[in-house]
C-alpha cells in the first residue's frame, strides 16, 4: 500500500538511487543557477552570444547596484509589500472566521456554503480575466494597489477557508462545549479558545499565501500597469527595452524579488512544518 523505504530496498537499487539523486537535483537547480550566473554577467556577454559560458568579467556589484539605484525596483518591491501583507491579513482573517462558522456550527446550508468556497478553487482563473478587469474599471480600482488586494483576498479566501475549516474540525470539540456550559460568548470562544489553537495553521497558511501573492504575475499585469501600483514580479519586465532585453538586470531583479518569500519561509519554517503536520500522528 505504501512505497517501500529506500533503506529496505536491494543494495543495487540503493546505489542507483544515490547516483541518480544528485543528477536530478542538478537538473532541478539548473534554471536557478543560470539566473544567478546571468545576474553577474556584463551586458556584452549577451550581445556576443556568451549565454552559457563563464562571465567575461564579474559585474555583480554593478548589476545589483543598477537594479537598486538606477531603476524603479525599490518602488516595485514596496508595492509588493503593500499588496501582499494586507492580502495575507485579510484572507487569513476572513478564513479564520469562516472556518470557525463552518467547522463549529451545524446548520442546514453548511455543506452547500462550504462547497461554494471549495468550488471557487476549481475555476480556471484565466477565464476571469476580462470580467474582473471590467469590474475594476467600473469601480475605479483599475491600476491601483487596493484593487489588486481586494481581488486577491476574494480569490484566496476559498482555499484559506478550506484549510481552516478542516483544521478547526480536528480540534477537540469538548473544549468548546465546556466553554458554552460556562456561559462564555461565542466571539470569546473564538478569540480566546479556538484562535490560540490555530496558531500553527495560521503560520503555515500565511507562508503559503504570502508566497502565492508575492509571486503572482498574471493578475499583476492584468490589473495594474506602471511603477505606481505594479508589484515586483511585473516590474522586472521594465528592464526590457524596445529592441533589446537586459537579461543581466532581469536576472538580478529576479534574485532580489525571490529573497523575501525565501526569507519568510526560513523564518517561519518551524511553525510552517508544525501547521502542516499537526494531527498527522496521534
Amino acid at each position: 500500500m505504501f512505497p517501500r523505504p529506500i533503506e529496505k530496498s536491494p543494495r543495487a537499487w540503493q546505489l542507483t538511487y544515490q547516483g541518480l539523486l544528485p543528477i536530478a537535483l542538478i537538473f532541478w537547480l539548473a534554471p536557478l543557477i543560470a539566473v544567478a550566473v546571468f545576474s553577474i554577467k556584463p551586458a556584452v556577454d549577451f550581445t556576443q552570444g556568451n549565454y552559457w559560458g563563464l562571465p567575461s568579467t564579474f559585474e555583480g556589484a554593478a548589476n545589483y547596484g543598477q537594479v537598486f539605484f538606477n531603476s524603479d525596483m525599490p518602488r516595485y518591491l514596496l508595492n509588493s509589500v503593500f499588496i501582499t501583507v494586507p492580502t495575507v491579513i485579510g484572507a487569513v482573517g476572513l478564513s479564520c472566521m469562516a472556518g470557525f462558522a463552518l467547522g463549529i456550527y451545524r446548520f442546514k446550508s453548511n455543506l452547500l456554503i462550504f462547497f461554494m468556497f471549495v468550488a471557487g478553487n476549481f475555476v480556471p482563473f484565466q477565464i476571469l480575466m476580462v470580467p474582473v478587469r471590467d469590474l475594476t474599471l467600473d469601480l475605479g480600482l483599475y491600476n491601483t494597489k487596493t484593487g489588486l488586494v481586494l481581488f486577491h483576498i476574494a480569490f484566496q479566501t476559498g482555499f484559506c477557508t478550506l484549510f481552516m475549516r478542516n483544521f478547526i474540525r480536528a480540534l477537540p470539540f469538548p473544549l468548546i462545549e465546556a466553554a458554552r456550559v460556562e456561559g462564555i460568548a461565542e466571539w470569546k470562544i473564538f478569540w480566546y479558545i479556538v484562535l490560540p489553537l490555530m496558531k500553527p495553521a495560521i503560520a503555515a497558511l500565511s507562508v503559503l499565501i504570502f508566497t502565492f501573492i508575492w509571486n503572482d504575475y498574471f493578475w499583476a499585469i492584468v490589473l495594474t500597469q506602471g511603477p505606481e501600483s505594479q508589484p515586483v514580479t511585473a516590474g522586472i519586465t521594465s528592464f526590457n527595452a524596445q529592441f533589446r532585453a537586459a537579461y543581466h538586470l532581469m536576472s538580478a531583479g529576479s534574485i532580489v524579488a525571490a529573497l523575501p518569500p525565501v526569507a519568510m519561509f526560513f523564518l517561519m519554517q518551524k511553525h510552517f512544518i508544525a501547521g502542516l503536520t499537526l494531527g498527522a500522528v496521534k
